[in-house]
């Protein structure tokens, strides 16, 4: 996209609204090739970003799930090791001699996110989904340094992989850890705060269409609502989709009580949130919203 405008139409195109906080963000990390690390609280439509983005400029979206005790071999690469065997066995029939540097080539990689998406031979380089990178522990950051400031990755059997054009790379943040500086000092950086109530109705509206828009904006009016309350899992624009989801399931198109009671468990999840919510609405603080 050479412009922002036209970037922000193309997410729109896809349903995916955004401000122009996150519009620059995105669009900087995909014209000038910097990674871009995205935090904010979980349900704000982080990942969502990433997906969106790659659907508007119309190429694959390869993903990274990241979890405690990940290692290099399911982010990085590894070596086709039956492949590797099969060689030695077949060199040993035909009475071949055949050397270690011949397996480990480059016929015997297998792509992990991070080398599939430097060798990527597409006509548009891919969207890269690094996601939730606080999961992981501060060796496999260090781990993803030379990939992120350079946009090459070593395999020490081989050589370095260098895309000539480098993959458009997000990574996520839930802030559940401190993330190293040197990650830090290779990305671009953007929070996305939760969203104003009118452009939630718009998200809400364009994710659940069925769905009344009284529905709608009752919903998520509610749940807006209640991330004032002492929550310990305050919920963001994806539990309001969910919770919007079931309503229109059940047949529901004003919320009530009766709805809201039945289906909290939709966007409310823990018990003392549970608690804590319905005390609200004993207490008429979150009342307004029934009709």
């Amino acid at each position: 996209m050479a412009e922002i405008h036209e970037l922000k139409a193309a997410l729109d195109s896809v349903d995916y609204v955004v401000d122009d906080g996150l519009a620059m963000a995105l669009f900087l990390t995909q014209s000038v090739g910097q990674p871009l690390l995205l935090e904010g609280e979980p349900g704000v439509g982080k990942t969502a970003a990433a997906k969106a983005l790659a659907e508007a400029l119309d190429t694959p979206l390869i993903r990274l799930q990241c979890y405690e005790g990940i290692t290099a071999a399911e982010a990085l690469y590894e070596w086709n090791y039956p492949r590797q065997l099969l060689a030695i066995r077949l060199a040993e029939a035909s009475n071949e001699t055949i050397d270690e540097a011949d397996l480990f080539g480059s016929d015997y990689l297998l792509d992990r996110p991070l080398l599939q998406a430097l060798r990527h031979d597409g006509p548009r380089p891919p969207v890269l989904l690094i996601d939730e990178i606080d999961r992981a522990d501060d060796e496999f950051e260090a781990l993803l340094f030379e990939f992120l400031g350079e946009a090459s990755l070593t395999v020490p059997e081989v050589g370095t992989f260098t895309s000539a054009v480098p993959p458009t790379v997000i990574l996520t943040s839930n802030r559940s850890r401190e993330l190293h500086d040197a990650l830090k000092r290779r990305c671009f950086y953007h929070w996305i705060d939760y969203p104003s109530i009118e452009i939630a109705i718009d998200i809400v509206r364009r994710r659940v269409p069925g769905s009344s828009a009284s529905l709608v904006e009752a919903a998520t009016a509610f749940v807006s609502a209640s991330r004032a309350l002492d929550l310990e899992k305050s919920p963001g624009v994806a539990e309001a989709i969910d919770w919007v989801s079931a309503l229109s399931a059940l047949g529901i198109t004003h919320l009530d009580r009766a709805s809201t009671d039945a289906t909290l468990g939709a966007f409310v999840k823990t018990p003392d949130d549970l608690v804590t919510v319905r005390a609200a609405i004993e207490a008429g603080d979150l009342g307004a919203a029934f009709e």
